[in-house]
């Protein structure tokens, strides 16, 4: 992944290889969260950058409250 330094504007070329490496690797699995931390970018930063390039995101994880029978 390429050198980035924190809060510098990524745009054009590199913006679209810095947004298939994130969908190649969100699509692998890899969270959000740890792209954010691999990156030094946001949080909110790689979401947009996911939603633009077209990944559908996964839901949120964690224990889901069923009802019983």
């Amino acid at each position: 992944m390429a050198d980035l330094k924190k809060g510098a504007r990524i745009t054009g070329d590199s913006r679209d290889k810095l947004a298939a490496d994130l969908k190649k690797k969100y699509e692998k699995g890899e969270s959000i969260r740890s792209l954010a931390e691999s990156t030094g970018r946001s949080y909110g930063f790689v979401h947009r950058v996911l939603c633009e390039s077209g990944v559908q995101l996964r839901g949120r994880g964690g224990a889901t409250r069923t009802r019983k029978k």
